[in-house]
């Protein structure tokens, strides 16, 4: 690839959507001064770029047919085995479709990227190998992440395992859909509003949002560089626990890791909660779209604790009430600069940058922009219209705003050692018909975040772990601890899940 010299009316096109008026006599002189500058980028181009060393052998897999994918649950099958033996020897885990893996197709769940094949392995799919286990393909997400329902994937809806026609959550849908009817030992899911912690609360599953920065994200396709998480999702907690040693801890090409402690996530499980502290938040039950059941079965829950030999006592944050205001701030703008924008990578930061997949992500959007989901379309003209009229001003304030978020819980966090709410305050809902309103269908996208997205914006680790059933779906309770204390929070999960059987509580 070589880059073309610019002519007169290119430059003129900018100059107009930048405001600038430029004569024609101007407009040349750019050029002549422009082209004094190609032969860097033509040096750039001869030069060969480092990238991460693919270690393990794979083939390409296959699209599943229904036969073998009755939730559509799976995006792509393909078998990569790891290192002859580690800790997830024996293991079969799925990554979420936002994960580069080489010579497996990707398509994060939209039109506009269908066809790409990635040429790295992102690195928490290179540790998982290099810890013995075996990847056996990708698990459907929603288009472009954008949703926190499981109706948004460009090729199907993913259902939920417990109950067809209904959601599955998102936008991780395929990796908590394919834990909970057990195609697979564990899963990766990614969170910047929920995305973890709503499906695994709506299948039934373990699933952790990591402290902000704990996890890296390099080689995953991102939404906000401030908001990007990776965790896992898994069948129980001992496995979120096992999964997490494997794939938190510092990488070099990631800087959204400029803090970044890890601990030994097995060693505590089995503490148990005695003489715990558990503050239950009075915000996070309540809301306008909160259904009276759920909240009822997440106290009870919380409860529970009690008999196990924690205090329990109600808490009340009111900022968290704010948290989703300067979560949607931060996530419009953002999301536009570096998604749509920026291509899915941006700039101003030093790191890997996924250039193949930049590069046909650009492709696949700008030629195609009607493709956008209408997700995505409305952060668009939000965070786009933001920024023309009021210039970042409300991006800027909302990103100094969440350390009196980040505080707000921290302080409680100084008495309690863990917060509960409920994960989503709705259980699963049906999925949208074909031929619904925008209206309706945003809707479902959107109604379930209010509880999740603010602990994105916070950046501690929050954790949905199942407390019981309401007419045969799952419910989730939200653990939340201090920032790199997911030790404690995977403890009191243990313990409450050995205390019983959530599918009868």
């Amino acid at each position: 690839m070589s880059v073309r010299a610019p002519n007169s009316d290119d430059i003129q096109g900018i100059a107009i959507d930048f405001g600038m008026t430029l004569s024609d006599a101007d407009a040349e002189s750019f050029v002549g001064l422009f082209k004094g500058l190609l032969p860097g980028y033509e040096a750039i181009d001869r030069m060969a770029e480092p990238k991460p060393r693919v270690k393990y052998p794979r083939t390409s897999g296959y699209r599943p047919p229904p036969s073998e994918n009755p939730y559509n649950a799976w995006y792509w099958r393909a078998e990569v085995k790891g290192a002859g033996e580690g800790k997830l020897t024996g293991r079969t885990i799925a990554l979420k479709d936002t994960t580069c893996l080489a010579g497996v197709p990707m398509m994060n769940g939209t039109a506009v990227l269908e066809g790409f094949v990635p040429d790295i392995d992102a690195t928490i799919a290179e540790r998982i190998l290099d810890a013995g286990g075996t990847i056996i393909g990708k698990a459907a997400c929603e288009n472009l992440c954008f949703s926190g329902g499981s109706h948004t994937n460009q090729i199907a809806a993913v259902h939920n395992p417990h109950r067809e026609g209904y959601s599955a959550g998102g936008s991780s849908s395929g990796s908590a859909a394919l834990v909970a009817s057990d195609n697979v030992d564990m899963a990766l899911g990614g969170d910047q509003g929920g995305s973890i912690r709503i499906p695994a609360s709506w299948c039934g599953a373990y699933g952790l949002k990591p402290t902000y920065g704990l996890v890296p994200c390099t080689g995953v396709f991102p939404i906000e560089m401030t908001l990007d998480h990776s965790g896992p999702i898994c069948a129980s907690t001992a496995d979120v626990a096992l999964l997490l040693s494997v794939i938190a801890g510092r990488d070099p090409l990631d800087p959204r890791q400029f803090e970044c402690e890890t601990n030994d996530y097995l060693a505590q499980l089995r503490e148990g909660v005695k003489g715990m502290k558990i503050g239950i938040v009075r915000e996070g039950f309540g809301r306008p779209e909160s259904e009276a059941a759920v909240d009822e079965k997440v106290r009870a829950a919380a409860g529970r604790f009690k008999k196990l030999g924690a205090t329990v006592e109600d808490v009340s944050i009111p900022m968290h009430l704010d948290g989703v205001a300067i979560w949607t701030a931060i996530a419009a703008e953002g999301a536009t600069d570096l998604m749509i924008k920026g291509n899915g990578a941006g700039s101003n930061w030093q790191g890997f940058y996924p250039t193949a997949m930049m590069e046909a992500y650009a492709r696949g959007w700008r030629s195609r922009p009607d493709d956008l989901p209408d997700t995505v379309k409305l952060v668009l003209f939000v965070g786009e219209y933001m920024q023309r009229f009021y210039h970042g001003r409300y991006y800027a304030k909302a990103q100094n705003l969440r350390r009196l978020l980040r505080k707000a819980y921290d302080d409680a966090l100084v008495q309690y050692d863990i917060l509960v709410m409920p994960t989503t305050p709705m259980k699963s809902q049906p999925l949208p018909k074909d031929g619904c309103s925008r209206e309706e269908y945003l809707a479902r996208a959107l109604e379930m975040i209010n509880n999740t997205c603010p602990l994105d914006a916070s950046g501690h680790p929050a954790m949905s772990v199942p407390c019981g059933m309401i007419d045969g779906l799952p419910v989730g309770m939200m653990l939340i601890g201090r920032k790199f204390d997911e030790a404690t929070v995977l403890c009191a999960s243990q313990t409450f899940e050995e205390a019983g059987d959530w599918k009868s509580m």
